[in-house]
């Protein structure tokens, strides 16, 4: 199976360690879910991006003065 190794600071290391252990979960552990959970989260903040963007409309119509609309209309054309 491959392996990484990774250089840490003292420091760095330390707060890593207090980090895993804030988990309950050994420092080889908490190092490997690292990068999946981050991934993770992209995938959620990209889902929720766009399902806010999806939803703008629905949003500016119910809630008109709380942020500016989507396609506020301006100048000659909102007449």
């Amino acid at each position: 199976m491959p392996s990484l190794n990774i250089t840490f600071t003292d420091e760095e290391l330390e707060a890593v360690r207090a980090a895993a252990a804030a988990e309950g979960k050994s420092l080889k552990q908490f190092v490997h879910d690292l990068p999946l959970r981050e991934q993770q989260r992209l995938q959620f903040v990209r889902y929720a991006v766009s399902w806010g963007e999806a939803h703008r409309a629905e949003f500016d119509d119910a809630f008109p003065d709380e942020a500016p609309p989507a396609h506020r209309r301006e100048g000659a054309d909102a007449a």
